[in-house]
C-alpha cells in the first residue's frame, strides 16, 4: 500500500475546517444554554489554535469571541468575558487585513497594528460587519448594571482596587453592546492609580492617549413637566421635544459640554511612569503632551523631575529655566536651580542669586537659607588650614589677608543663619554655627546666649 502524504496547506486547511466546526458547534451549544457542551467545543479549538486566532476568517472569530464570551459569562467569571464579547465590536470597526503567509495558509489580522507586526506584504484590507453583537444585548444589560453598582459602590467607599476592574468590566460590556463609552475606561484607570496598581493605570491611560479620547461630552437635559425633575435625554429625543413646543411633555431644554481632560492624561500618565521609573517613557510622552500643551507647567515640572531621575543634568537646568520662564514665582524651581548652579564654580554666583529669589517668594525656605550660609560662608576649615600654613611659612602678609578674608565672609554668613535660625529653631546645627559666628564677630552677649542653648539642646537630646 503505498503511504498517503499530505501538503502542509492541505493539513492546515483540516485544522481550520476543525475548528470552524467546533466554534460553530460551541455556538450553537450556547444558544441552548449547554455551556458544558460549549466550553468543551471552544478548548478543542483553542488547543488546535494553539493560541493565535490569525488563521480564523472574521465571521468564524466573532463566533469564537461570542461563545468563549458568553461561556465565561455563565460561568461567573464577567470580566474575562467581558472582554472577549468586546472584541466582537472591535471587528466590526477596525480593518482587517488579509493574505497568505509564508506556508501559504489564509491569515487575517485584526488593525494595522498587528499586521505591520506580522511583516507580511501585500495583505488586502477589508471591513467586516458584526452579525452577533445584537444578540447579547439581553444577557449583558443586567451585568452591566450590577458591575456598574459595584464599582460606585466600591469607589465611594475608597475601596479603589475593587472599583477598578469593575469599572473596566463595565467598558467591556459595553463596548461588547456597541457602545465604545471610554469614560468607564478613564474610571478604570483612575481608580487603579488611587489603588497603587501603577502598570495597570499605565496601560489604560496609554490606551486612552492613543486613542484621542479627551473626556468632553455634551449632555442634554429638561425638565419632566409632570415629575418636575430634570432629566438627561438623547439628543434625537431632545431635539424632538423642543421642536414640539409647548406640546411637549418637557421644558427647560438644556445642553452643557463638559471640560476636556486629555491635559490632565498626560499629566498623570507621566507622573506614573516616573513613579514607576520608566523615565525614558515618561519622557517621551511628555514631548508628545508639551507639543499639543505648551503653557503645562505640571508638565514642565514632570520633565524636569524625568530628567532628573535620568541623570541628564544639563537638560534638568535647561527645564528648571523653562519652568521659570513660565512660573516666575516657583520657588522650588528657583531653589533646585539655585541647587545645580552653586555646584559649579563659574556658575556659584548665579547659585546664590537662585537662593535668595528662592526666600524672597517663599521665606520660610529652610533648606534654602541653610545653603546660603553654607556656599557663603564656605570651607571655613580649609580657610584656617591655610591661614596657619601660612603662618608657619613666614608670611604674614598672606596670613593676615587670609583671616581679613574669613572676617569679611563670615560677617555675610551671619544673617543667612540668623534667618535659617528664625525658621528652623530647634536645630542645634544652626545653634552652634551661630555660636561660633558671634564668638567670630566679638559679640559676647550672643555668644553667650547661644552657647547656652547648646548646651541645654545637647542635654535634651541625651
Amino acid at each position: 500500500m503505498k503511504k498517503i502524504f499530505l501538503s502542509i496547506a492541505l493539513v492546515s486547511m483540516t485544522f481550520a475546517l476543525a475548528q470552524k466546526k467546533e466554534i460553530a458547534a460551541a455556538v450553537k451549544a450556547i444558544d441552548a444554554g449547554d455551556t458544558a457542551t460549549a466550553t468543551a467545543q471552544i478548548s478543542a479549538a483553542e488547543a488546535a489554535m494553539g493560541g493565535k486566532t490569525t488563521s480564523l476568517e472574521p465571521s468564524v472569530l466573532e463566533q469564537y469571541y461570542y461563545a468563549k464570551g458568553l461561556s465565561l459569562l455563565k460561568a461567573g467569571k464577567n470580566a474575562e468575558g467581558g472582554t472577549y464579547l468586546a472584541k466582537m465590536s472591535e471587528l466590526g470597526k477596525t480593518k482587517i487585513y488579509s493574505g497568505k503567509d509564508s506556508s501559504k495558509n489564509r491569515v487575517y489580522f485584526v488593525g494595522k497594528e498587528e499586521a505591520d507586526k506580522s511583516g507580511i506584504q501585500g495583505l488586502k484590507e477589508e471591513t467586516y460587519t458584526s452579525t452577533l453583537t445584537g444578540k447579547i444585548a439581553t444577557t449583558i444589560n443586567p451585568l452591566i448594571e450590577t458591575a456598574n453598582k459595584s464599582a460606585m459602590e466600591s469607589y465611594n467607599a475608597k475601596n479603589y482596587s475593587v472599583a477598578a476592574p469593575k469599572f473596566l468590566e463595565v467598558y467591556n460590556l459595553l463596548k461588547a453592546g456597541g457602545d465604545d463609552n471610554k469614560q468607564f475606561l478613564y474610571y478604570a484607570g483612575l481608580n487603579y492609580a488611587l489603588a497603587g496598581n501603577k502598570e495597570e493605570a499605565i496601560n489604560l491611560y496609554n490606551e486612552l492617549i492613543n486613542s484621542g479620547f479627551t473626556g468632553v461630552r455634551t449632555n442634554y437635559t429638561a425638565k419632566n413637566k409632570k415629575t418636575g425633575e430634570v432629566e438627561p435625554i438623547d439628543k434625537t429625543s431632545w431635539d424632538l421635544y423642543k421642536k414640539m413646543g409647548t406640546t411637549s411633555e418637557f421644558s427647560d431644554f438644556n445642553v452643557e459640554t463638559s471640560k476636556s481632560i486629555e491635559n490632565e492624561l498626560y499629566e498623570t500618565n507621566a507622573a506614573l511612569l516616573i513613579e514607576a521609573n520608566k523615565n525614558e517613557d515618561a519622557l517621551n510622552l511628555i514631548e508628545k503632551g508639551l507639543k499639543k500643551f505648551p503653557t503645562s507647567a505640571k508638565l514642565t515640572e514632570l520633565q524636569g523631575t524625568a530628567y532628573f531621575k535620568s541623570g541628564k543634568m544639563d537638560e534638568f537646568i535647561g527645564n528648571l529655566k523653562t519652568q521659570i520662564t513660565k512660573n516666575p514665582n516657583d520657588a522650588n524651581a528657583w531653589y533646585n536651580l539655585g541647587v545645580l548652579q552653586s555646584k559649579n564654580p563659574a556658575t556659584e554666583a548665579d547659585g546664590i542669586a537662585s537662593y535668595k529669589k528662592a526666600v524672597e517668594l517663599k521665606p520660610g525656605m529652610v533648606q534654602a537659607w541653610q545653603n546660603l550660609t553654607y556656599i557663603t560662608m564656605g570651607d571655613d576649615a580649609k580657610t584656617i588650614d591655610d591661614y596657619n600654613a601660612a603662618k608657619k611659612a613666614g608670611k604674614a602678609e598672606v596670613a593676615n589677608k587670609i583671616i581679613e578674608g574669613r572676617r569679611a565672609r563670615l560677617a555675610a554668613t551671619l544673617p543667612f543663619a540668623e534667618k535659617w535660625y528664625q525658621n528652623d529653631a530647634n536645630n542645634i546645627d544652626v545653634v552652634k554655627l551661630l555660636k561660633g559666628l558671634y564668638l567670630s564677630g566679638k559679640n559676647d552677649a550672643k555668644f553667650q546666649e547661644f552657647k547656652k542653648k547648646e548646651a541645654e539642646m545637647a542635654a535634651a537630646q541625651k
